[in-house]
C-alpha cells in the first residue's frame, strides 16, 4: 500500500505560495485511502533570496494529525523562501515516501520597501483619463540570473512587463480592497525574464476600482483618489550580489494605447498608439514625462489570502448569425469574462466594436438590464493583423455583437475567455435527472462569474458589488464547490475593517457611495449577519478555528449592536429591513415588497448570530461568551414565537402564516417544542402543496425552504418543490433558457420578455443555495463535525430521481456517494477517506459508524419507503 503523504498544502494556497503573509504558515496533507497514519515527520528548509541557508530541521509527532498542522520551525523572516516536504509512518511501523515539496516565500516587511508610488501627474477629477505607461531601464551586473521577484501593487489596475513580456496571466492586479486600510501586494516570478546586462519594466495602468466609475445611478469617479500609480520593487539575484530595481522619482511616463478602460464601460484600444518596444530595455523615452510620486503608507501594504483573477477556460461560440451591421455571437453559456480577438490587416483606423448582454430580446442584444454599464470594448486597426484582448474590464454576458469586421468570424478568431479567481474545484454532483445536472450547473457558473475578486452579486450591470446578503445566503454551497477559504478571508478581513471605519457591517462590502438609497449606517438583517454566518461557513467546511478567531470580534460586534436595536424585548421590530428580498410576489419596482413582515426575518436572524457567536465561542474556548450569547439567543427565541406566533401554523397574522417564516422557524431551530416543529412542518408542506410546488420565498425562505421541509420529515414536498416546472421555480428559468441562477424568478416572463424592473440580472447565486440540500440530502454527503473529521452519509432518494453522486474534496482526502434505486433495492455506495470516520444513516437500514474505505448498503425497496413514510427528521 502507497503511505505517501500527497497534496501538501501550505495555509489554503495551491502551488507554489509566493509572497504569504504567514510567518508561521500551517501545513495541510492527504493520505491513501485505507492508511492509518500513526505519525508524521515534517522537514523544511528555508533560505534567504541568496540561496543562504536561515533554517533547516525535521520534527516527528506521534499523530495522526494532518489538516492545518502548526508550523514546526522558526518564523519565517522576510523575503525567506520555504521548502517542506512530509511522510507519515502507518500502523505497522512502516515509513513511507517523502511527498513532493510545497513552496512558500514570505513577503517584504515594512521596512524592506525601497520603493515609491509613483504615476502620472494627479488629473483633474472624473472624465475620461487617457490610461498611461510607466517605465524604467535598468542593468542587472554578472553573468546568471539565480532569481528574482517582482513585487507588484498599484493604485488601480497594473499589467507588468519585462523585456517586452508579461510577468504574469494574473488580471485585474491587485484587486478590490479598502485600499487606505489594506492593499494587496502580488509576487511574481520572473527569473526567466530578467538577463544579465540591459533590462525594461513597463507598467500599463487603468482606472480600476480606485479611481474608476463605480456604483450606482451613474456611478461615482475617484472613490479613493485622483490619481493612479504603481508601486514595484523588483529584487533580483545573481552570481554577482542582488539588484534592487525600485519605483522612484527617475521613472517615466506617458499616455499608452487606451484612450478609456473602464470596469462597467470597457476598453478602447488604438492600436496606432501602441508605442513599439516601450517595455524594452534601449526604449526612448525622451518624450516622456517624469512620474509624480504619491504618497503610501506601507503600512497598509499586506499579502492576498486568496488567488488572483485568471483566465481559466476559454468559450467558442456555438452560434454566428448576421445582425444589422455585424454579427451576433453566442457562447452558449452566461459567464464573466471579456474577448480576445484575432484581426486581419483591416485598414488602418478602421474601429472593431463588441457589444455584450446577457439575453436577447426580438432577436438582437437586451442591454437596458446593463443600465448605465455600457460594456462596449473597441479596437481600432493600426493596419497590420492584431490578436488583441482588453486587460482592464471584465463583462457578464452569453452573447456578443461584433461590427467593424468585413466577414462573420472565422473559427478560433473569436472566442470569450472566463474569468474569475482562480479557485481549486472540490465538490461535484450528478444525478439521473438531467434538468437538475443543468440547474447545478447554473449554480456553479454564478459561482465563478461572481467570484471575481470579491463576491459580488451581478458581474454585468452597473453594481457588481460585494453584497453581503447574497454571500451570507450562498456561502455553504460554494464552500462546498470551490476552495472559497482563501478568498473569503480575504473579504472577511474587508468586512471587518469596514465594519471598524463605519461602525456598522454595511449592506456590501467594501463600501462604496449607494446612490440616493443606500447608506452605510444602515442595519439589514440577513446582510450584516454575513460576520457571523460566513465564517462558520468556512468553519464548517475546513475545520479552520484561525477564521473564527480572527473574525470573533466582528462577529461578536455585530451581535452585541443588534441586541441594542432590538431591546430588551428581543425583538428588532425597528428600521428598515429587506426582509424576504425578491419574493416572487414583490413588484418589478418594490422587490421588498414580500409577504413576509420583514421584521419576523430580522428577529429570525437575530436568534441565529447569537447563536452562531455562542458556537464560535465554544471552538474557541470562551466559556463565558459561549453561555452568554446561547442564553441571549434563547430569550431571542422565546420573544420570536411569543410575537409572531409561528407554531400557531396557519391561525396567526398572515405575514407569519408564509414558507419563508415557517422555514426560517424550523431550520434555525426557533421552535424548539416538538409539538409545534410538527404542526409547523406540516403547515408550511401545506403552503408548498397549495402553491402548486412553486417556490414563494425570496432571498431570506429559498436557502432553507427544501432543508425546513426535509427537516420535518416532507421529503415528498420538498422533491416537489425541487423538481417542479411551474413558474415560479427553478427548473422553470431552465425551460426559459437559464444556464446560470437569475437575481428574479422572472428575470425573463414567460412571454419571453425581460422583466421591466431596472434591476434585473440572468447571473446572481443566491436562489442556487438550493445546491446545498441537492449536496447533503439528495446525495447525501455532508459534514457531522468541522472540516469533514466525521462524515454523514445520509442520502434521503426522492421524486423521479433513480440514481445520484455526490463527490467532495475534504480536507482528509476525496469522499463520495452514490446511491442508485431500482423497484427492488436502495444500493449506496459511499467512500470514506483515510483518518476519518462516517455516521451512515440510510432510510430502512440501521444507523452506524463506519471507519474509512469503500462501503456498500443495500436496502430492500419496501424497506427503505416504511422509514421514508415514518418522516424521520433530518437534522436542518
Amino acid at each position: 500500500m502507497d503511505t505517501t503523504a500527497s497534496d501538501l498544502r501550505i495555509e489554503h494556497r495551491d502551488g507554489v505560495a509566493l509572497g504569504i503573509g504567514e510567518e508561521r504558515p500551517r501545513l495541510s496533507w492527504t493520505v491513501a485511502p485505507g492508511t492509518v497514519q500513526a505519525a508524521y515527520e515534517i522537514a523544511w528548509l528555508v533560505t534567504s533570496p541568496d540561496g543562504t541557508v536561515l533554517d533547516q530541521g525535521s520534527v516527528a509527532a506521534e499523530d495522526d494529525a494532518r489538516v492545518l498542522v502548526p508550523w514546526p520551525a522558526a518564523p519565517l523572516p522576510a523575503r525567506a523562501r520555504a521548502e517542506v516536504r512530509v511522510r507519515v509512518r502507518d500502523a505497522d511501523g512502516a515509513w513511507g515516501a517523502w511527498s513532493p515539496e510545497a513552496v512558500a516565500e514570505r513577503a517584504l516587511g515594512a521596512a524592506d520597501w525601497r520603493a515609491r508610488l509613483v504615476g502620472p501627474a494627479t488629473e483633474a477629477e472624473g472624465g475620461d483619463r487617457r490610461p498611461p505607461l510607466l517605465r524604467t531601464d535598468f542593468t542587472v551586473p554578472g553573468t546568471e540570473v539565480r532569481a528574482a521577484r517582482l513585487h507588484l501593487t498599484a493604485h488601480g489596475l497594473v499589467r507588468a512587463e519585462v523585456n517586452g513580456r508579461r510577468t504574469t496571466e494574473d488580471t485585474l492586479l491587485p484587486g478590490w480592497t479598502p485600499y487606505q486600510d489594506r492593499l494587496r501586494v502580488h509576487v511574481h516570478d520572473v527569473t526567466a525574464l530578467v538577463r544579465p546586462g540591459a533590462n525594461a519594466i513597463g507598467l500599463a495602468l487603468a482606472d480600476g476600482w480606485f479611481r474608476g466609475r463605480f456604483g450606482f445611478e451613474g456611478g461615482t469617479s475617484d472613490i479613493y483618489g485622483t490619481h493612479v500609480g504603481a508601486l514595484v520593487q523588483l529584487e533580483v539575484v545573481t552570481d554577482a550580489g542582488t539588484t534592487v530595481v525600485a519605483s522612484d522619482g527617475s521613472w517615466r511616463t506617458a499616455p499608452g494605447p487606451l484612450d478609456h478602460a473602464s470596469l462597467y464601460d470597457g476598453e478602447r484600444y488604438d492600436a496606432r498608439r501602441e508605442p513599439a518596444g516601450w517595455s524594452e530595455p534601449g526604449f526612448d523615452d525622451a518624450s516622456w514625462d517624469a512620474v509624480t510620486v504619491h504618497e503610501l503608507d506601507t503600512a497598509t501594504l499586506c499579502a492576498p489570502d486568496g488567488p488572483p483573477v485568471r483566465c481559466t477556460e476559454e468559450l467558442h461560440p456555438v452560434n454566428v448569425t448576421a445582425d444589422g451591421d455585424g454579427w451576433l455571437v453566442d457562447y452558449g453559456q452566461n459567464h464573466a469574462g471579456r474577448p480576445r480577438l484575432t484581426l486581419p490587416a483591416l485598414p488602418a483606423g478602421t474601429v472593431v466594436t463588441v457589444r455584450h448582454a446577457e439575453v436577447l430580446q426580438d432577436g438582437t442584444l437586451c442591454t437596458r438590464p446593463l443600465r448605465e454599464a455600457p460594456s462596449v470594448d473597441e479596437v481600432v486597426s493600426a493596419g497590420e493583423p492584431l490578436v488583441w484582448e482588453p486587460d482592464f474590464t471584465i463583462h457578464g454576458y452569453r452573447y456578443a455583437h461584433i461590427s467593424g469586421i468585413p466577414a462573420a468570424p472565422t473559427p478560433g478568431a473569436v472566442v470569450s475567455r472566463v474569468l474569475h479567481t482562480d479557485m481549486r474545484r472540490i465538490g461535484w454532483f450528478e444525478c439521473s435527472d438531467p434538468e437538475l445536472n443543468r440547474l447545478h450547473e447554473n449554480v456553479r457558473w454564478s459561482l465563478k462569474s461572481n467570484f471575481v475578486d470579491i463576491p459580488t452579486d451581478c458581474p454585468q450591470r452597473d453594481e457588481r458589488l460585494g453584497w453581503t446578503g447574497d454571500i451570507q445566503a450562498f456561502a455553504p454551497t460554494a464552500a462546498f464547490l470551490y476552495d472559497v477559504q482563501g478568498m473569503l478571508v480575504d473579504w472577511l478581513r474587508t468586512l471587518t475593517s469596514e465594519q471598524e471605519r463605519l461602525g456598522h457591517v454595511p449592506v456590501y462590502v467594501p463600501w462604496i457611495p449607494g446612490g440616493a438609497f443606500w447608506r452605510p449606517w444602515q442595519d439589514i438583517a440577513g446582510w450584516g449577519d454575513a460576520a457571523t454566518l460566513v465564517p462558520l461557513a468556512l468553519h464548517q467546511a475546513s475545520g479552520d478555528a484561525g477564521i473564527l478567531a480572527r473574525q470573533y470580534s466582528s462577529a461578536k460586534g455585530w451581535v452585541d449592536h443588534v441586541e441594542g436595536l432590538a431591546g430588551e424585548g428581543r425583538v428588532w421590530d425597528e428600521g428598515l429591513q429587506l426582509g424576504d428580498w425578491l419574493d416572487p410576489t414583490a413588484p418589478p419596482e418594490n422587490p421588498m415588497e414580500a409577504v413576509t413582515d420583514p421584521h419576523l426575518v430580522a428577529t429570525a436572524y437575530f436568534a441565529r448570530s447569537a447563536a452562531a457567536v455562542s458556537e464560535m465561542a465554544t471552538v474557541l474556548g470562551r466559556a463565558e461568551d459561549a453561555a452568554r450569547y446561547a442564553a441571549l439567543a434563547a430569550e431571542v427565541r422565546t420573544a420570536f414565537v411569543a410575537r409572531y406566533r409561528v407554531d400557531a401554523a396557519g391561525e396567526q397574522d398572515p405575514s407569519a402564516d408564509t414558507q419563508t417564516a415557517y422555514a426560517l422557524a424550523i431550520a434555525f431551530d426557533l421552535v424548539t417544542d416538538e409539538d409545534a416543529r410538527r404542526r409547523i412542518g406540516d403547515r408550511l408542506a401545506q403552503l408548498v402543496r397549495e402553491s402548486g410546488y412553486t417556490v414563494a420565498t425570496g432571498f431570506a425562505g429559498t436557502p432553507l425552504v427544501t432543508w425546513a421541509l426535509s427537516a420535518t420529515g416532507h421529503l415528498d414536498e420538498a422533491y416537489g418543490l425541487l423538481q417542479s416546472h411551474e413558474a415560479p421555480s427553478w427548473l422553470s428559468t431552465i425551460d426559459r433558457g437559464a444556464t446560470t441562477i437569475w437575481e428574479r424568478w422572472d428575470s425573463m416572463l414567460a412571454s419571453g420578455d425581460v422583466n421591466p424592473g431596472d434591476m434585473t440580472s440572468f447571473n446572481h447565486y443566491a436562489l442556487g443555495s438550493v445546491a446545498d440540500w441537492m449536496h447533503r440530502v439528495v446525495g447525501g454527503l455532508a459534514p457531522a463535525e468541522p472540516g469533514y473529521r466525521r462524515l454523514r452519509v445520509a442520502p434521503r432518494p426522492g421524486g423521479t430521481l433513480t440514481r445520484a453522486t455526490v463527490r467532495h474534496l475534504t480536507p482528509y482526502g476525496p469522499a463520495k456517494v452514490a446511491w442508485t434505486l431500482d423497484d427492488a433495492a436502495l444500493t449506496v455506495a459511499f467512500e470514506v477517506p483515510a483518518g476519518t470516520s462516517a455516521d451512515v444513516d440510510i432510510p430502512g437500514a440501521a444507523p452506524a459508524v463506519v471507519g474509512p474505505g469503500r462501503h456498500e448498503v443495500v436496502v430492500d425497496r419496501d424497506d427503505m419507503d416504511r422509514a421514508l413514510a415514518a418522516t424521520a427528521p433530518l437534522p436542518a
